[in-house]
């Protein structure tokens, strides 16, 4: 038994929810980031359920594969994002004390 693409879809637009509230609700830093990697997670489930959806339906592997190495270069970014955007946290911390976005006014003189 297969598990439909509505399914997976009605998921990934479940877990994009959960990361746009969390973007617009919390004002931690580190929260709002884990939020985005959420958003970002939903986004790797559509374009590996769609890349499975057209590669049974063509009779090859190549749209499985396709999807599957896109997928590969969208972690290996949001892995990069990670560990750059905790050092800025790490950064602003240092100077700050404090990593409420509510808070920080580096903008300002």
């Amino acid at each position: 038994m297969t598990v439909p693409v509505s399914w997976y879809l009605a998921l990934a637009a479940a877990l994009f929810g959960i990361g746009i509230l969390g973007v617009l609700s919390r004002r931690n830093a580190i929260t709002m980031f884990l939020s985005i990697e959420l958003m970002l997670n939903s986004v790797n489930l559509t374009i590996v359920a769609f890349a499975r959806s057209f590669g049974d339906r063509a009779g090859d592997m190549t749209a499985v594969l396709d999807g599957n190495v896109l997928v590969l270069m969208v972690i290996a970014v949001a892995a990069a994002e990670a560990a750059v955007g905790l050092a800025l946290f790490i950064a602003v911390y240092r100077g700050r004390r404090s990593i409420d976005v509510n808070r920080l006014n580096l903008m300002r003189w």
